[in-house]
């Protein structure tokens, strides 16, 4: 449609001005009404043309302008529908092809002027017209190149952009995993205790009410717990997001946590091997809240107490969880969150975990979790 208005444009305006009297420079002579016209059709059929077919626009502009050259009638339509076809085939070909035609075609009309001409090979009217082809390939050719430039560079930022949404996606998918493995962790447990409390309470309320009191009192204490831990996690939600944002739990808690589970009735006997150390904030947490998940699912699917051994190796820490199981809460052990919840604990401090039964029905958690190498000699060697 542009292309279609420029060319009837352009036609309009030659023969207005060949209709004005037009006199070509240096010959003195008027040109021929039909040929004008002949040759303005074949200037505004290529420049029509010329986005969809380049390359046969050229090469129809080309053989006009040579038949009429040599037929003797110089029409300088032809030689503007040349340039700009020209142009536009080297700005749409592939380099080498549109130098190669643009070449060909420079070659081809400058040996037409010579041999029309008679001035000899340095005659300006042919060097000039191998100047205007030469031009209009070196134009074209530069906006390939920057149209192929702007492209690439369309094309990266879309890539990026690609790449920061799909990053955004999955940083939202962890921290959603994160929010509800933490809220997992924090509320199982509690709740858990509760439950249990609740169900004492309930059973002696109307026999003997004085001994719900304690029940009431653990179920209270488990409660104040739950919220002052949710409001820590809310708390640290709305930290920025260069801060951490996980709550500080580690070993250090455990005396906290085996007092709560001895209240409720579950009985732990801890045992620990080699010295302790201060472990990295993820080991330290993830060995935590690994503790205290298995040890809530001994209570809660468990029959007896429970066994936790934590061993310092130099360059890990283990821990291991055993408790009795009866066989009908063999699925109850293996599913849920909770284990999903273990392993993403221990995969996060870039340990391993494994969770199963024994033949002797018990069921046993042992976490791995690697540390830094302790160099550092005992205090009590040092001098």
């Amino acid at each position: 449609m542009v292309d279609g208005a420029f060319a009837a444009s352009l036609a309009a305006i030659y023969l207005g001005v060949i209709l004005s009297g037009f006199t070509h420079p240096g010959r003195g002579e008027r040109p021929h009404l039909s040929v004008a016209l002949a040759a303005t059709v074949v200037a505004a059929l290529a420049i029509a043309g010329r986005r969809r077919r380049p390359m046969p626009a050229l090469l129809v502009v080309t053989a006009g302008t040579i038949v009429f050259l040599v037929l003797g009638h110089e029409q300088p339509i032809l030689m503007v529908a040349l340039v700009i076809a020209t142009y536009t085939m080297a700005s749409r070909a592939h380099r080498r092809s549109a130098w190669l035609v643009g070449t060909a075609v420079a070659l081809a009309l400058y040996l037409v002027r010579v041999m029309t001409l008679g001035d000899g090979w340095w005659a300006p009217e042919a060097l000039g017209t191998v100047a205007w082809v030469g031009m209009a390939i070196a134009f074209g050719d530069a906006t390939r190149n920057r149209r192929a430039y702007v492209a690439e560079i369309e094309a990266r930022a879309h890539r990026a952009e690609q790449t920061r949404e799909e990053e955004a996606r999955r940083r939202v998918a962890e921290e959603r995993i994160r929010i509800a493995r933490e809220l997992h962790d924090v509320v199982a447990h509690h709740i858990a205790v509760i439950n249990v409390q609740a169900g004492a309470a309930a059973h002696v309320l109307n026999d003997q009410p004085e001994k719900a009191g304690p029940a009431l009192a653990h179920i209270r204490r488990a409660a104040d717990t739950v919220i002052k831990e949710l409001a820590s996690v809310v708390g640290v939600l709305r930290q920025p997001d260069d801060v951490s944002t996980e709550p500080t739990r580690g070993l250090a808690g455990i005396e906290d946590l085996l007092e709560m589970l001895a209240s409720v009735g579950l009985t732990v006997q801890r045992q620990q091997h080699g010295t302790a150390r201060e472990l990295p904030a993820v080991a330290d947490l993830a060995a935590y809240r690994i503790v205290q998940e298995a040890l809530t699912n001994a209570h809660k699917h468990g029959t007896g107490g429970a066994t936790l051994s934590i061993t310092y190796a130099p360059d890990e820490i283990i821990i291991e969880i055993t408790n009795p199981a009866p066989a009908e809460h063999r699925s109850a052990d293996i599913g849920g969150y909770g284990i999903i919840g273990m392993r993403e604990r221990a995969a996060a401090a870039g340990g391993a975990i494994s969770v199963g039964r024994r033949a002797d029905n018990q069921f046993v958690v042992r976490a791995v979790l690697p540390l830094p190498a302790d160099d550092q000699e005992p205090a009590e060697r040092r001098p």
